[in-house]
């Protein structure tokens, strides 16, 4: 059964929606199902914004399967060009329309990865964001060190990075990590006034703005393939290995362990 769903409406406005239960883990599959949906969308002359959302109110996306990356090469050469989870999040940041992201609930990993490479990101009162990565002792691998500091700033960036703590949506609002918080009663008709507004103006001068916002965002590529070398590099680490299996031991992946990631983060590091 497909976890990726996509509505377009008279509007021209394409409503994206993951539901992988039980926690909308980003598995390999639902991977290729977002980035196939992104190409797509990105590409179409109907579409004029897209929104991305979960048919979970207690889950956006929890993060990258663990258990993938465990099976990732840990010899790999160092990418001479953008590996397929950043082209992903590429396509979102890039496409010549608006991508906005609606985060009710947990996102973490390389799901705040993707919201965080939307254009905007509204969240309801209940959203709480992690990266728990460096726990797992790996970095934000799918553009997070990129993106992050970009929205809330080096220190604010490092302290969610290298902290693995949770952060509420009242926090993340106030950093920039968020455009704004809504009400869940309101969420809906918000987002519905707005891209109706964005889709009734011209969308040739929307991609036009679009564009000239992102030039302010000049060297991004290079960048990502430095992250991508960095993330790489550690997953041989023994280190690595046992934090990744620990953190599978310990419950993570499951709804009971995910619920509480950021107390699970801090017992793989009291482990060591």
């Amino acid at each position: 059964m497909a976890a990726v769903a996509i509505t377009i409406d008279d509007r021209g406005v394409a409503t994206l929606t993951i539901d992988h239960p039980p926690i909308n883990l980003l598995s390999v599959d639902v991977f290729i199902e977002i980035a196939k949906a992104g190409a797509e969308l990105a590409a179409s002359a109907e579409v004029r914004a897209v929104v991305l959302r979960s048919a979970n109110s207690e889950w956006f996306i929890a993060h990258f399967d663990v258990e993938a990356i465990q099976q990732m090469p840990t010899d790999a050469a160092p990418p001479t060009a953008l590996n397929n989870f950043h082209r992903m999040c590429e396509t979102f940041r890039t496409m010549p329309k608006p991508t906005i992201a609606v985060i009710e609930g947990r996102v973490g990993g390389g799901g705040n990865e993707l919201a965080m490479s939307c254009d905007m990101r509204f969240a309801t009162p209940s959203a709480i964001f992690n990266q728990p990565e460096v726990a797992l002792g790996i970095i934000p691998g799918g553009s997070g060190t990129v993106r992050l500091p970009r929205l809330v700033g080096r220190g604010r960036a490092l302290e969610v990075i290298l902290g693995c703590d949770d952060v509420d949506a009242a926090t993340a609002e106030r950093w920039g990590m968020i455009n704004r918080i809504i009400e869940p009663d309101a969420i809906d008709a918000f987002i519905d006034r707005l891209t109706s507004r964005i889709a009734s103006f011209p969308p040739a001068a929307v991609a036009a703005a679009k564009a000239s916002v992102l030039r302010s965002e000049q060297g991004i590529e290079g960048e990502l393939l430095a992250e991508g070398t960095a993330f790489s590099a550690l997953l041989g680490n023994d280190e690595t290995v046992a934090a990744m299996a620990a953190f599978m031991d310990r419950g993570g992946q499951t709804p009971e362990g995910e619920r509480r990631l950021g107390e699970l983060a801090a017992e793989l590091g009291n482990q060591r």
